[in-house]
């Protein structure tokens, strides 16, 4: 289970890490959008010395419209635990996105009251 935080407007943020091909781990912030239904999103600059490997492109409706994003084959570390996603990565992205598709296999804690934030 990770501890999480929340910011001042009540944004839900989870240290994370991500894997790059040669093994070496970056933690990253990252938002809770339950709005978005995938894994990750993340801007396509930060794929830079990652080396993911490229699936495909999709277009998807966002909240500004329609955009083009590239899906790579991602590995992160939550929890503890190493994990091979598919990670949207698209040029109008401003923070890393874990998605709604997490809540499908972890579970999430959230009480503002009792700054409780865990996900896991």
């Amino acid at each position: 289970m990770i501890q999480g935080m929340f910011d001042n407007r009540g944004q839900l943020f989870f240290e994370i890490e991500f894997i790059s091909d040669d093994g070496l781990n970056l933690p990253v912030d990252a938002i809770l959008d339950t709005g978005f239904t995938g894994f990750m999103a993340i801007n396509k600059q930060d794929l830079d010395g990652l080396n993911w490997q490229f699936i495909r492109k999709e277009r998807l409706r966002t909240a500004q419209g329609e955009a083009r994003f590239y899906i790579y084959l991602g590995k992160v570390l939550l929890d503890g635990r190493e994990y091979e996603i598919p990670v949207y990565a698209g040029d109008e992205i401003t923070e890393v996105l874990l998605g709604s598709e997490w809540l499908k296999i972890l579970p999430l804690v959230v009480n503002y009251q009792a700054n409780i934030l865990t996900l896991g």
